[in-house]
């Protein structure tokens, strides 16, 4: 059973796509910028700054589906710029302490008005 998941107070997609998407014990959750939820307006800040925000949305997107942070198992990490990289995996580490899922992080030249983007795989049978 597929299910298609919209939790409440999550940034509302700009886009043709679910914030969320529930297949058996998976969750996949969609790639999250910085777009603060409460003001629909982007965070232009630090890359610390940024992806602070985008892991709010995506630890909010996952409490609002049943799961946490401790439940992922895969994350991609886009960077506009990799000497950013540094500064965002300090912040990374707070978010995910001990239960550190396999990771991948590419360089996207085509970012234009974001430092990072993040999108992940949870698992919550």
């Amino acid at each position: 059973m597929i299910e298609r998941l919209s939790p409440p107070g999550v940034p509302i997609p700009r886009g043709p796509y679910s914030p969320a998407v529930k297949a058996g014990g998976f969750l996949f959750v969609a790639g999250q910028v910085p777009l603060n939820p409460a003001t629909n307006v982007m965070v232009s800040g630090t890359i610390e700054e940024e992806t602070r925000q985008v892991l709010d949305n995506m630890k909010a997107i996952l409490e609002g589906c049943g799961a946490s942070l401790a439940d992922v198992v895969k994350v991609g990490v886009y960077l506009k710029d990799g000497k950013d990289f540094a500064a965002m995996n300090a912040v990374y580490a707070e978010y995910f302490g001990d239960a550190k899922p396999v990771r991948t992080t590419i360089e996207c030249g085509f970012m234009a008005d974001i430092k990072v983007e993040i999108d992940c795989i949870a698992y919550k049978p």
